[in-house]
C-alpha cells in the first residue's frame, strides 16, 4: 500500500530509482557545506535529514551553514546544535538548545529580515548551497516539486543549490497541490516590478521548477508538522485586541479605510494571534490577509467568512486546528496562497498593497524605539523575522506588548530599549493591555508622555514620569538622562527586577 502511494506521489517515473534512506542520503552532506532547508515556523520542515545528520556527526563533525525559512519544528534544530552539526545559522530560529548555542558563541546567528536572505543567495552575498533539503507532498510529472504546509525559502534554495535532496512526506495530503503560487523575481539589473496586485492573485507556478536530473536523492517520509504552541487568549491579550479593533474602527470611520480595511498581517505568537480571534467579534467583513504566517486565529476567520482570502507562506496550527483544516481542505483551496517568503515580505509589494502590520515587542521605549529580538539588550531570543519587512514598509506598523514580564519584575516600557530592531521612525502604534498610543505626526517629546500613560503598567508609570521629567532638564529633541538610560536593564540584571528601591 505504502509502494503504491509513493508511485502515485513520484509522478515521474525516472526519479523512482532515487530513493534511498535518510542515512543513505547523509552520506552526501560533507564538512563546512551550505546547507538549505526548506521550514518555516515549525511548517513544511525537513524531518528525516535532521535527525540522520545527527547520527553523522557521531562519525565525523559537520560544521555546516544551515539557511532555512525560519524555525525549524520536531526539536531539529535543537538536536543538531547540540550534535555540533551547525556551525553557522540564519536566517531565524525558536529553539531553547539553539538559542542557548547561539548565546555562547557556539554557533553563529544571522539574524536577518525573512526577504533579504534569497536576495543574498541571488547576489552572491551568501555562499552557494551546496545541498537543498526540501519537503514535498508530491513530484509532479515534469519533476517539479510540490511543497507542503510551507514554501519558505525553498524555491530559491532549490535554484541556488548543487544538488536537491526531496523528502517525500506521506503524511501531508497531496491534496494540498493547487495552494502553491511559486514565483521567483529575476536576477537584477533585469528585473521587472512583481505583477501582484492583489493578496489572493496568482503570478507564478504551482510548484518549484527544476531539472529532474538534480535530484540526488528521495527520501520518504511520514510525520506530520510540529503543532503550534500558541496559547490561547486570556484577559490581557483581550484587551489588547479589543484596543486594536477600537484602533482599527476610528480608521474606517476617519474615512482612512473601508470597512473591509487594507491587508492585515499577523506575526507568529499569541498576542498576535489573540488580535486576529478578537476580529471575528468585530463589525469588520470581507477582510484580506496577506501575511508570511497563518495560525489557528486566521484559519477560525475564513470558516466563519470574515476572511475572504489569505495569502502567507506558511500555515502553522495547533494539534486539533492542523487535523480539522486537512479534513476540510477543499474548503480553502480557492481562499488561501502559499508563496515563496521572499514574495510574502516583499518590500515592493507591502508597500503597494498598504499592509497593516502587527507583530509583537519584547520591550519598547517612551519613545517609539522596539527591541523585539534581545532579552536584556545582549541574549538573542528567535530573531527579528518579518517584522521589519512589514514595518518598514505597511501602511501600519502595531506592535503590541504585555506590560509587564516575570510577573511584574520586567516592564516593557522603558527609557530606552536595550537593543534596537524597529526604530521610531517605523512604529506608528504601541499596544498593551493598558491601552494604545497612536504615535503618527507626534514628535518625540509628545510621544513620550502618550506611552507613559496609555502604554505602561501602572506600577512603572510614576518612575517613567520621573526620568521623563528629569530628561527634559537637559533638553534636546530626544531628551535623556543618558547615564540613566539604560539604569532599568542593569537593575533587574543585578537585583531581579526593574522597580526602583
Amino acid at each position: 500500500m505504502v509502494e503504491h502511494n509513493v508511485a502515485e506521489r513520484i509522478r515521474h517515473p525516472g526519479l523512482l530509482a532515487r530513493i534511498q534512506s535518510a542515512e543513505q542520503a547523509a552520506r552526501l552532506f560533507e564538512p563546512g557545506m551550505t546547507v538549505g532547508m526548506s521550514g518555516f515556523t515549525k511548517a513544511g520542515d525537513a524531518k528525516a535529514l535532521p535527525r540522520a545528520l545527527v547520527e553523522r556527526a557521531r562519525e565525523q563533525p559537520l560544521g555546516l551553514t544551515l539557511i532555512t525559512g525560519a524555525s525549524l519544528g520536531n526539536d531539529s534544530d535543537g538536536m543538531m546544535a547540540n550534535a555540533g552539526v551547525i556551525r553557522r545559522r540564519l536566517p531565524f530560529q525558536a529553539d531553547a538548545s539553539m538559542r542557548r548555542k547561539i548565546n555562547t558563541g557556539e554557533v553563529m546567528f544571522i539574524d536577518q529580515h525573512l526577504s533579504e536572505t534569497a536576495e543574498q543567495l541571488r547576489s552572491g552575498a551568501l555562499p552557494r548551497i551546496d545541498i537543498a533539503v526540501i519537503e514535498a507532498c508530491a513530484i509532479r510529472e515534469d519533476g517539479a516539486i510540490v511543497p507542503t504546509m510551507a514554501v519558505g525559502n525553498s524555491a530559491s534554495f532549490v535554484q541556488a543549490a548543487r544538488h536537491v535532496i526531496v523528502e517525500l512526506n506521506l503524511a501531508a495530503p497531496a491534496a494540498l497541490e493547487g495552494l502553491h503560487d511559486i514565483y521567483v523575481p529575476r536576477p537584477r539589473p533585469a528585473r521587472e516590478p512583481i505583477p501582484l496586485t492583489h493578496p489572493g492573485q496568482r503570478i507564478g507556478s504551482g510548484a518549484i521548477m527544476l531539472d529532474p536530473e538534480r535530484i540526488a536523492a528521495i527520501v520518504v517520509t511520514d510525520h506530520v508538522d510540529s503543532p503550534s504552541s500558541v496559547l490561547p487568549p486570556d484577559e490581557g491579550t483581550d484587551a489588547i485586541a479589543r484596543h486594536v479593533i477600537a484602533f482599527l474602527e476610528g480608521e474606517v470611520a476617519a474615512g482612512r479605510m473601508g470597512p473591509e480595511l487594507l491587508p492585515l498581517q499577523a506575526g507568529i505568537g499569541t498576542i498576535a494571534n489573540a488580535v486576529l480571534h478578537g476580529l471575528a467579534q468585530s463589525s469588520f467583513r470581507n477582510l484580506a490577509m496577506y501575511s508570511e504566517v497563518l495560525q489557528d486565529s486566521a484559519i477560525a476567520l475564513l470558516e466563519s467568512g470574515q476572511l475572504a482570502l489569505a495569502s502567507a507562506s506558511s500555515i502553522t496550527l495547533s494539534a486539533p486546528m492542523h487535523e480539522r483544516f486537512l479534513a476540510n481542505l477543499e474548503r480553502y483551496r480557492d481562499r488561501i496562497v502559499l508563496r515563496p517568503q521572499e514574495i510574502s515580505n516583499h518590500p515592493e509589494i507591502v508597500r503597494r498593497l498598504g499592509i497593516i502590520g502587527l507583530n509583537t515587542a519584547l520591550e519598547f521605549d517612551i519613545y517609539g524605539n522596539v527591541n523585539s529580538t534581545h532579552v536584556g539588550g545582549t541574549s538573542m531570543m528567535n530573531g527579528i523575522g518579518g517584522s521589519g519587512d512589514f514595518a518598514r514598509n505597511g501602511e501600519l506598523a502595531i506592535f503590541v506588548s504585555k506590560s509587564e514580564a516575570k510577573d511584574g519584575a520586567i516592564s516593557s516600557v522603558v527609557p530606552m530599549v536595550a537593543h534596537v530592531d524597529h526604530t521610531e521612525h517605523d512604529v506608528d502604534v504601541l499596544v498593551t493591555e493598558w491601552g494604545l498610543a497612536d504615535l503618527r505626526g507626534l514628535a518625540p517629546r509628545e510621544r513620550a508622555p502618550l506611552i507613559i500613560e496609555r502604554c505602561a503598567h501602572p506600577d512603572y508609570r510614576d518612575q517613567l514620569r520621573d526620568y521623563y521629567e528629569r530628561a527634559l532638564l537637559r533638553g534636546g529633541h530626544t531628551p535623556h538622562v543618558l547615564e540613566e538610560a539604560l539604569s532599568w536593564h542593569e537593575r533587574y540584571r543585578t537585583a531581579r527586577h526593574m522597580r526602583a528601591a
